[in-house]
């Protein structure tokens, strides 16, 4: 029988069998390169806007949770503090307080632009927990019905390291505690009557212990307290109750420092150590928390409106450091709208 010698395959024989040539390897690694290059920049541009949506959404929420703090203190607020209402005899505008990061540049004869929103603590606050308002000092149920001579009683012009009245200085006068509005030393200037008594175009904004400023305890020739007697005890002693200014203005501040919009809530405990000359606890007790970080720009105006209610402007703008992406809210609140 005979047999059939073994052939040698040809060399493209053997590529096609067991592989590819240099060649077509080379080329093969340069197509795959080329593909896995251009997914590689469209999963990196997929994961850079969804770090930019990521980033604008917690921008947004920022904002949204920092507005509506300041929008729930305001409605549930009795009494605006500051922003002041313009006042005729300076020329930039008390009544709106606007600043900016990078600053911006002041107004008029101001050295500093300076934006601050305070108003008098809402009674559903109960920081200690202990049943009572913390806005009710005397926890008489009653809320801001005695004042001190400082409204605030925190022993500084105004409040206490807040530019009031928007002249770019801080707290100016330190001895005279007792000028609520910062005007110049002059003080009690203003009782609580309703009217503008010292032509500033703002209304009791600085009352003296004797709130109304008629020598009597209360109101002359009324029974304040309902206890049968009439203007019984000392004429500082608003209430009637037989204690002296025992009920101050307690302010729920918000200001912007650095970037940071920066809430000061009335503390009912002591936090700074000093206990004279009236006792532990008082106007310079107070906690802070940041509410907003990377705000470019806060802006409070107050309105004047011709009504009898107090309407706020609030502006609040955050930029993210990241994306520079930009989220600005604006809303406007009557003062007490809530209660």
């Amino acid at each position: 029988m005979n047999s059939v010698p073994p052939t040698r395959s040809s060399p493209r024989l053997l590529a096609g069998k067991h592989g590819f040539t240099y060649v077509e390897l080379m080329i093969t690694l340069a197509i795959a390169s080329l593909i896995i290059l251009g997914l590689t920049g469209v999963v990196g541009q997929a994961l850079q806007s969804q770090d930019t949506v990521s980033a604008t959404n917690q921008l947004t929420r920022d904002a949204r949770f920092a507005m509506q703090r300041m929008l729930r203190t305001i409605t549930h607020s009795r009494r605006l503090l500051l922003p002041f209402r313009d006042k005729p005899a300076s020329n930039w505008p008390e009544n709106i307080r606007e600043q900016t990061v990078p600053p911006s540049a002041p107004i008029g004869d101001s050295t500093f632009a300076t934006a601050v929103l305070a108003v008098t603590l809402p009674a559903y606050v109960d920081l200690d927990n202990d049943g009572f308002p913390d806005a009710d000092d005397d926890r008489d149920g009653l809320i801001d019905e005695d004042l001190p001579n400082d409204n605030n009683h925190d022993f500084f012009p105004g409040i206490m390291l807040i530019d009031d009245d928007g002249d770019g200085q801080i707290d100016e006068n330190p001895s005279y505690w007792w000028d609520d509005d910062e005007t110049n030393a002059v003080y009690n200037e203003d009782p609580l009557n309703g009217i503008d008594d010292d032509d500033d175009n703002n209304v009791d904004e600085d009352t003296a212990s004797d709130q109304n400023g008629d020598g009597c305890p209360g109101v002359c020739g009324v029974d304040d307290d309902g206890d049968g007697s009439i203007d019984e005890g000392n004429d500082d002693d608003d209430d009637e109750d037989g204690n002296t200014f025992d009920d101050p203005y307690d302010p729920v501040v918000f200001y912007l420092n650095s970037g940071s919009l920066v809430e000061r809530m009335p503390a009912p405990w002591d936090t700074d150590g000093i206990s004279v000359p009236d006792g532990p606890v008082d106007g310079r007790d107070f906690i802070e928390s940041v509410i907003a970080d990377n705000v470019t720009r806060f802006r409070v105006e107050r309105l004047d409106n011709g009504s009898v209610f107090e309407v706020i402007d609030l502006t609040l703008e955050l930029t993210s450091p990241l994306t520079g992406e930009t989220v600005s809210l604006q809303a406007q609140v009557r003062v007490g709208g809530a209660l």
